[in-house]
C-alpha cells in the first residue's frame, strides 16, 4: 500500500493545512482544510480506509503527542480529496483530536486540524489504514478506541512523514 501528500517547492506541507492557513481556512485560529491524500496499491477484500495523523514531536513543547486527525470507515478509493474532513465529500466517522481537551465545538474537536508547529519545524505522521471491514465506531471517538477497534482488521498500511514549518 501506498500514500501520498503533495508537498511545497521547500517539501513542506502547504501552508493552507498548517499553521500560515488564510483565515477563510481556519477555525478559531486553527488550520481546518484537510490536504489530499493519494492511496495506491490497497490489498484485496479491503472494504474501508481509516487515517490517523499525529504530531510526535509535540512531546516536548506540550507532554503528549498532539492528534490532528483521525477518521475510519471511509470508503476504498484513490483519492481522499482536499477539505474531506470538513466538506464532506466522503463519507467517514472522525474521531476526537487533542482539541477536545479544550473545546465543545466538534467542528474543531471532530475534525482536521492541521499543523501548528510552534518552535520547530515539526514531522506529523501520516497512517492510512485498509481494513477488511468498517468499524462502526461513533463520532467522536478516541484514538484508543481506534487503536482496540482495529485488532485483527488491517490488510495493510502506509505511513507518510509530513513536516510542517514553525
Amino acid at each position: 500500500m501506498k500514500i501520498d501528500v503533495p508537498l511545497d517547492e521547500n517539501g513542506f506541507l502547504p501552508d493552507l493545512y498548517g499553521k500560515y492557513a488564510p483565515a477563510d481556512a481556519t477555525i478559531d485560529g486553527d488550520p481546518c482544510v484537510s490536504f489530499p491524500i493519494t492511496v495506491a496499491d490497497v490489498p484485496e477484500g479491503a472494504q474501508a480506509l481509516a487515517l490517523t495523523l499525529v504530531d510526535w514531536d509535540s512531546v516536548p513543547v506540550c507532554g503528549f503527542p498532539w492528534i490532528h486527525w483521525c477518521a475510519t470507515d471511509i470508503p476504498v478509493v484513490g483519492l481522499v480529496p482536499e477539505n474531506a474532513s470538513q466538506s464532506g465529500a466522503l463519507p467517514m466517522t472522525q474521531g476526537s483530536n487533542s482539541h477536545a481537551a479544550t473545546s465543545d465545538d466538534p467542528a474543531l474537536t471532530q475534525r482536521y486540524t492541521g499543523p501548528c508547529p510552534p518552535d520547530k519545524t515539526h514531522d506529523y505522521t501520516l497512517r492510512v489504514f485498509a481494513l477488511d471491514a468498517a468499524l462502526g465506531l461513533e463520532e467522536g471517538y478516541y484514538l484508543n478506541e481506534f487503536r482496540h477497534a482495529v485488532k485483527g482488521h488491517v490488510l495493510g498500511s502506509a505511513r507518510l512523514e509530513l513536516p510542517s514549518r514553525a
